[in-house]
């Protein structure tokens, strides 16, 4: 417990050294542009406390580093030396290195010299190179007497203000929340200011004041009023320059007499109530309350300095923001068990649901019941008058005869009687029993509705505490893109909109690389010189815009500059040198060209400069996009500019879907993709080129009717009760937003709309195209969550490779097939190595950017002898890649040849065990893959 606090103040220390450097950068800035002397206090102060700080906290490297950082700004300070700017990027680059020193320590791991070798001795020589070591003379010149004087009194009217204004509101609040530690803290930062301005009587206070608390923790209410009441007259007698300051607290004066007296007589009263034989009597109990008194210190002994009112300390308590920090870890715990609560809840939902019907049959058996009883009434009285008549017709019966036939009929009757009464009262009964359910079912569904509605405040607040405004990532930007200016002479200004857009604290992290090449893309190939913007009647102040918006469950966020833009001829050269097709480079479409620059070892970059040449291209960014499953496009006009645009999925552990039909098989679509629904009628279909489309209201669009293209081998759902029936049963459309374009979606039947959980699919093998996750319905189903994007995407893919294939002759497609290997790996290097190898083998390839466009050509009739594939892709690795196509029936011949850099035995039988012919190394020998394959094929 101990260690776990220790680490916690260890790590708040270092959130706090990020606003010190903060303060420091910003005083750096405005010292340069108004020469304003006054910002080098603001920054000594800063970088001191993370001197001081990291020492005591142990981080020595972070603190020597402050430590030469503050000697620089001393000499500035005392020889009055203007920042130009290239000093000026040099304390900002040494700043720099105190925030990445912060970075590794926050992740537990030590600094060692290889990397101050690296990264901070050439900032830091090139700043003792223009300013030299701090010396005796700078250091007594910013102590002077005057000088300290100004501080200490600078110091005890604002950090010493604000610390004894927040102990004020903790002890005005009746709960005082962390008292203990908010006076122990106070009392060591006290001290360390008593030692740094030399106040021996303040700093020994201060210290009484840590051992009372460390010795007579229980009563740190008490110590705490104390403490404050000599803070107060300490802060009054420096702050005017007069009067004593005193060396110790007076709690030792305190007597322990009440204190002692009143556990006595709170025992005495525990003993009494505990006694079995005591009775219970309000007046003696009242008079044993009121005999226990805990006094609190006389305001007679109180003398202390109020700066502060009684409202303003009420006012206090309202605004202090009070936090608590919780691991991600148990916030997704939290979240996956709110998912489960979600699941129980639906299947109460479904369940009562099941319940009313069950009524409804109920009621209609006891109406069939009551209808019964009186054909049965009726007929009883028809029997009752048939048998007088017949008595009337039998006139020769003896009397004898006649009077026991009649007392034979009157008992049976009686009997019978009897039997339907007691069926009538039976069936009462069961309709009050019916009733009786009706009320309880009325009651259960109000209280799941007060359930539902608490069940969605929850929701709203875990979302609200897992999410962090974009702006806690994009501040840091500004002063990254001041360096670059300064450095490389480019007038930029960043805009940053929608910087208050909520995103989730993992996923914010993962964007921080992203985002920081693309600015730094946009900053070196997209902003154009000084000299070239004049040129082209540009302002020399370039804007590089980040904007931030969300639109459903996707957060969209753009990064736009207005400089040279993509030359997409440069596009098509520079893939036609790396051996893609000229033909098809020609007949490519804008986006199709624009997707090459995220290919691996992609650039049309003339030079490389300090700034880009990094051994990194954009397809790091979309890499690492695809980890939290988003993707990116751009949009580009040749001298204009640029805009990226990432797309980023909100990964809500709880989503609205409608779940809908086809071929049998149950799918979710996520209700914010659905522009409208409409039942499938022939009239508002048309036939445009060989495509269907499908006219709605003003708008005519491209119509994919689902079942046409997911095909279910597995077993499809049962139907459920009659709780569960479609609200729509015949053929309907689905209008689906496809970025800025609609399509129509045709299912055969929908289900309605529900609140779900998602969840993530598990294990080695990816999900087919077009499906994310899954979710769990209430009565356990599982079913899984399309991605329309992505499915649209598949359908339009295979569309054009369907068409493509259809161009080509017969004769073409049948010798394509006996010769056609497929190579697929992300490295465009890589692929086109392996077609020149194999196009002088006499072999025809197809190539493919990794497992998810093979799997995309695969399925839509690319016929191939053999396929060639790396391991490590986005979107889908070799293995599933490998595993997918084995378990198709009409693929499963196709022999695969695994190439990569793993060289593992367990990956290699791995790989053998999910069916592949053979398994290959890099570097590897042309030769034998050539005759390798040539044995596979055999």
């Amino acid at each position: 417990m101990v260690k776990d606090k220790e680490l916690e103040i260890r790590l708040s220390f270092l959130e706090e050294a990020q606003d010190y450097l903060n303060t420091i950068e910003t005083g750096i800035m405005v010292a340069s542009a108004r020469e304003d002397r006054q910002q080098m206090d603001a920054v000594l102060r800063a970088a001191h406390s993370i001197k001081g700080g990291a020492a005591m906290m142990g981080f020595p490297v972070l603190s020597d580093l402050a430590h030469r950082l503050e000697d620089f700004f001393k000499v500035l300070k005392t020889q009055q030396l203007p920042i130009d700017a290239e000093l000026e990027s040099l304390l900002l680059a040494g700043v720099s290195c105190l925030r990445q020193a912060i970075a590794i320590y926050h992740q537990g791991t030590t600094l060692d010299e290889q990397w101050q070798q690296n990264n901070v001795d050439p900032v830091f020589s090139q700043l003792q190179q223009r300013l030299g070591n701090a010396t005796t003379v700078d250091s007594n010149e910013l102590l002077l007497p005057e000088d300290t004087q100004d501080m200490q009194t600078l110091v005890f009217e604002t950090e010493v203000e604000e610390c004894l204004q927040r102990l004020e509101a903790i002890l005005a609040d009746p709960q005082h929340p962390g008292l203990f530690e908010e006076t122990f803290t106070i009392a060591q930062d006290f001290a360390s200011l008593g030692q740094m301005f030399q106040l021996s009587a303040f700093q020994s206070l201060c210290e009484s004041i840590s051992r009372n608390l460390e010795a007579s923790p229980d009563r740190v209410t008490e110590i705490a009023s104390l403490a404050l009441q000599e803070w107060r007259r300490s802060q009054a007698a420096i702050l005017l320059n007069q009067g004593t300051v005193p060396a110790t607290i007076p709690f030792d004066d305190v007597k322990n007499n009440d204190v002692e007296t009143a556990q006595a007589e709170l025992e005495a009263l525990l003993d009494l109530l505990s006694d079995p034989e005591t009775e219970a009597n309000p007046q003696e109990f009242q008079q044993t309350l009121a005999s226990i008194t805990l006094q609190p210190p006389q305001e007679s002994e109180k003398k202390s300095v109020h700066l502060a009112s009684e409202s303003d300390s009420g006012s206090l308590v309202k605004e202090q923001d009070k936090t608590v920090r919780v691991s991600i870890d148990i916030l997704e715990h939290l979240n996956d068990l709110f998912g489960e609560l979600t699941i129980e809840r639906n299947g109460i939902n479904l369940y009562l649901e099941r319940l009313r019907n069950l009524v409804k049959i109920l009621d209609g058996r006891v109406r069939t019941l009551k209808n019964l009883d009186t054909r049965l009434s009726a007929a009883y009285e028809k029997n009752n008058y048939s048998h007088i008549d017949a008595a009337d017709r039998f006139n020769n019966y003896s009397i004898e005869q006649e009077t026991n036939s009649i007392a034979r009929f009157s008992t049976e009757t009686s009997n019978l009687r009897t039997l339907t009464d007691e069926v009538m009262e039976n069936i009462f009964r069961i309709q009050e029993v019916a009733d009786d359910i009706s009320l309880s079912i009325e009651d259960t569904t109000q209280t799941v509705s007060e359930l539902n509605r608490t069940a969605k405040q929850i929701q709203t607040s875990l979302t609200q505490v897992r999410m962090r405004p974009l702006s806690d990532l994009l501040n840091r930007f500004p002063i990254f893109l001041r360096e670059l200016s300064l450095q490389y002479n480019k007038k930029v200004d960043l805009k940053i909109q929608g910087g208050e857009t909520l995103i989730e604290r993992n996923i914010l992290e993962a964007l921080n690389d992203p985002l920081m090449h693309l600015l730094r893309n946009a900053f070196d190939h997209g902003i154009e010189d000084p000299q070239t913007r004049r040129s082209h009647g540009k302002s020399e102040q370039a804007t590089i815009n980040i904007k931030a918006t969300t639109r459903g469950n996707q957060t969209i966020i753009s990064v736009s500059d207005d400089g040279r833009g993509i030359d997409l001829d440069a596009i098509r050269a520079k893939a036609q040198q790396l051996g893609l097709d000229a033909n098809a480079l020609k007949t490519a479409s804008e986006q199709e060209l624009l997707t090459l620059i995220f290919e691996p070892g992609f650039s049309t970059a003339q030079q490389v400069t300090n700034l880009s040449g990094r051994g990194v291209g954009l397809d790091v960014v979309r890499t690492n996009l695809s980890k939290i499953r988003g993707d990116i496009k751009v949009d580009t006009q040749l001298g204009v500019g640029t805009t990226f645009h990432l797309n980023v999925p909100i990964t809500l552990s709880i989503a609205k879907v409608v779940l809908v039909e086809s071929n049998g098989m149950l799918l979710a679509f996520p209700t914010d993709a659905i522009e409208g629904m409409l039942l499938l009628n022939s009239e508002h279909i048309t036939t445009i080129a060989g495509d269907e489309m499908f006219s709605w209201e003003n708008d005519t669009m491209p119509l994919i009717r689902l079942g046409q293209w997911l095909v279910f081998r597995g077993s499809t759902h049962k139907k459920s009760h009659a709780a569960t029936v479609p609200i729509m049963s015949v053929p309907t459309v689905l209008k689906i937003i496809q970025g800025h374009e609609l399509v129509a979606v045709q299912v055969d039947r929908c289900w309605g709309e529900q609140e779900v959980a998602i969840r993530q699919v598990e294990g080695a093998i990816a999900m087919p195209p077009g499906f994310s996750s899954c979710t769990i319905l209430g009565d356990g189903r599982v079913v899984p969550l399309v991605n329309p994007s992505a499915l649209l995407h598949w359908v339009s893919t295979c569309q054009k490779s369907v068409k493509l294939e259809q161009t080509e002759t017969t004769n073409t497609k049948v010798q394509s097939h006996k010769n056609t290997i497929l190579v697929v790996d992300d490295s465009i290097n890589v692929r086109r190595f392996l077609t020149l190898s194999l196009e002088k083998a006499g072999y025809r390839v197809e190539e493919a950017i990794d497992g998810q466009d093979a799997l995309e050509k695969l399925f839509s009739g690319l016929q191939v002898k053999a396929v060639i594939s790396d391991v490590d892709m986005p979107r889908l690795d070799g293995y599933s890649l490998l595993a997918q196509v084995k378990s198709i029936a009409n693929l499963k011949q196709i022999p695969f040849v695994m190439l990569t850099s793993r060289q593992g035995q367990r990956e290699r039988q791995l790989a053998l065990n999910l069916g592949a012919a053979a398994y290959f190394s890099k570097p590897f020998n042309e030769q034998e893959l050539l005759q390798s394959l040539q044995l596979v094929l055999n």
